[in-house]
């Protein structure tokens, strides 16, 4: 194979046969419970990075189900996001990640930087109650529960969550292990259609793992939960902040 063959054709690992496809990204019947927390600020401060700013010990817990998602498939995922500004904005910067399927968690990882590794996380309608769960191998990690669809939510609030923002910390070792790629990246959501959104009593419990520590940014109340339905586009990301270019 020639040099610019492969120059040209190719976006993705492996060569001859890329773990994604290429975008746009559509999402049908993406269907989200959130359950937003307080937590300790120095816990908080330790993890999210500059130029990021956090003014709130706060933290949204996030099981999303996702049965139609263009080039991905069926899949489900759950993590934590950190309500944070950046010059100024509100937006959101995603700590942590766990997934059921090899396909997004490689092109999340290599486009975007999101910190994505494989979990078995699951939401379920069980009788009268939402339940989100994470397990990390056979351990249970994080189950979040909420009444399901007690009260109705105003559209306008979570479809401007939804316009906000977000925020990874994108890293790529070079061969030696160290950081060839340490960029700070932006990407948005688009083209969105809210079919439904509410709330209701919540509860959350996060049991410590080595190497899924969620419980490092340890739930000290239960602010609040919303469960919505959306169809929405994910857009390619941007550069906002190179890490390499900085001098000590």
């Amino acid at each position: 194979m020639r040099v610019q063959d492969f120059r040209d054709g190719t976006y993705a690992m492996p060569l001859t046969s890329p773990a994604f496809p290429h975008g746009p990204y559509r999402f049908i019947d993406r269907e989200f419970l959130v359950v937003t927390y307080e937590t300790d600020m120095d816990a908080l401060r330790a993890v999210v990075p500059e130029p990021l700013d956090v003014s709130e010990p706060i933290v949204k817990f996030e099981v999303i189900r996702m049965p139609d998602s263009t080039g991905f498939g069926d899949y489900t995922e759950s993590g934590q996001v950190i309500p944070v500004t950046y010059e100024g904005r509100a937006g959101s910067y995603v700590h942590a990640m766990f997934l059921d399927n090899h396909s997004p968690i490689a092109g999340g990882r290599e486009l975007w930087g999101f910190p994505k590794k494989l979990g078995s996380p699951e939401l379920v309608v069980a009788s009268d109650t939402l339940v989100g769960t994470l397990d990390y191998g056979p351990v249970r990690i994080a189950t979040a529960t909420m009444g399901f669809k007690h009260r109705q939510v105003p559209p306008d609030a979570v479809l401007r969550a939804l316009a906000e923002p977000n925020y990874m910390l994108k890293v790529i070792p070079h061969v030696d292990g160290s950081p060839r790629v340490c960029e700070l990246v932006r990407y948005h959501t688009v083209d969105v259609t809210l079919k439904g959104a509410w709330s209701g009593p919540a509860s959350l419990e996060l049991h410590p793992h080595a190497l899924a520590p969620l419980a490092a940014l340890p739930v000290r109340r239960v602010i609040g939960a919303t469960h919505f339905i959306t169809d929405l586009t994910l857009e390619l990301g941007t550069v906002v902040h190179d890490y390499s270019l900085d001098k000590e």
